[in-house]
């Protein structure tokens, strides 16, 4: 099926976009690589000029103006996204990017166009959340779990799988949803995406580590309620929630090095053209070309380099 990710470069004169099939995973720790390495590595990827992907299917991607120097990206998996390991990845990538202004963009693809003045694109009626997890649910025993809390009032707290649409996008019928789901008087393990609805208020705030495809329209969905965006700042979520939930505290120093040591992994040494090897391999097939490009030895170098210097400069050393 693919891992879709979008590569835009901008500048003066306009932009390009160019996309990769299988470029998702992984590429926030492509990124800790630095311009020197990165810039050539998205230009590599295969130009297009058609539609842009489905941005429900999107699931990572960068915006890159090297003339004003700005960096937008997101992603849905890896150590950006892990509460464990979030702070360290950002304040490794500002430091992997000096001078550049660094943002993540919580509407993934679709922050991209607007950020570019293109039309937002399909937005959908209809939203799906994932399912209300029992307490022994066996992944919410992962360091990293896929997961959103849901809190209502002063006593309700749901954990849903965090495998499709973010909780908040099903607007006032959630808190419906929910009433004979499972529950769990607390939640004390990490998190991915939450909500706190206070239905006396009739106020919501909302928070993800990821992205949700056109994030500024969610207010849209609770008409008559105040709707406020948390970004990934769950600490607001653990003071509304009257401490219903209340994640582990991070590890300031094992996540730097967590993060460094799997960005010096992803960069180990050159990478070959995995499309010249399939066509090689498979003469007879046809093969498309939304695969990544070759890293040379030198590039890999260079972004190696530029991770040991982004983790010296967050770690303080």
């Amino acid at each position: 099926m693919g891992n879709r990710a979008t590569f835009v470069i901008a500048g003066p004169e306009g932009h390009e976009r160019r996309s990769s099939s299988f470029g998702a995973v992984g590429l926030d720790l492509d990124l800790l690589g630095g311009p020197e390495a990165v810039l050539p590595f998205a230009l590599g990827h295969r130009l297009e000029e058609g539609p842009w992907y489905d941005d429900d299917m999107c699931e990572a991607g960068a915006l890159i103006d090297p003339a004003r120097k700005l960096l937008l990206v997101f992603a849905q998996e890896g150590p950006s996204v892990a509460m464990r390991t979030r702070a360290a990845w950002l304040g490794m990538l500002g430091h992997a990017w000096p001078g550049w202004e660094v943002r993540w963009t919580y509407d993934g693809q679709s922050g991209l166009r607007a950020h570019l003045g293109l039309e937002p694109g399909h937005v959908p009626d209809t939203a799906h959340p994932g399912p209300a997890l029992e307490a022994d649910e066996q992944e919410l025993a992962d360091p990293d779990p896929m997961a959103a809390v849901v809190t209502v009032g002063s006593g309700r707290c749901h954990v849903l799988a965090h495998i499709a649409d973010h909780p908040v996008a099903e607007g006032p019928a959630l808190v419906d949803r929910l009433a004979d789901a499972p529950a769990h008087t607390g939640y004390s393990r990490r998190a991915e995406a939450g909500v706190h609805v206070d239905p006396a208020a009739r106020r919501v705030g909302w928070w993800l580590t990821g992205i949700a495809p056109h994030a500024g329209r969610m207010a849209a969905r609770w008409p008559g309620w105040t709707v406020e965006f948390w970004a990934d700042r769950w600490d607001e979520h653990e003071r509304a929630s009257g401490g219903r939930f209340a994640p582990p505290a991070q590890d300031r120093a094992a996540a730097p090095a967590d993060v460094r040591a799997q960005a010096l992994q992803r960069w180990a040494g050159p990478r070959g053209d995995v499309r010249e090897r399939l066509v090689a391999a498979l003469p007879h097939a046809t093969v498309g070309r939304g695969f990544a490009p070759a890293v040379t030895a030198e590039q890999a170098a260079a972004a190696r380099a530029a991770v040991e210097r982004a983790y010296a400069a967050a770690v303080g050393t």
